[in-house]
């Protein structure tokens, strides 16, 4: 895992925030759910692989 995924999911986290904040000042509080759950289904895609290796990981460890 590089840094550069992890300054990605922060900035992500941020701009969702800001966005919901927005939206629900506004009055548009399910708009605001909508863009908070697909910032994490995004996040998610970007760390599956990671969750994927992890696991062919420790299965290989106790296959010995």
């Amino acid at each position: 895992m590089t840094i550069n995924l992890i300054f990605r999911i922060a900035a992500v986290g941020i701009l969702v925030s800001v966005i919901c904040q927005i939206l629900k000042h506004s009055g548009r509080e399910e708009h605001a759910f909508l863009t908070s759950l697909a910032g994490l289904v995004l996040v998610l895609f970007w760390i599956i692989p990671y969750i994927y290796e992890l696991f062919d990981t420790i299965k290989r460890l106790f296959a010995l």
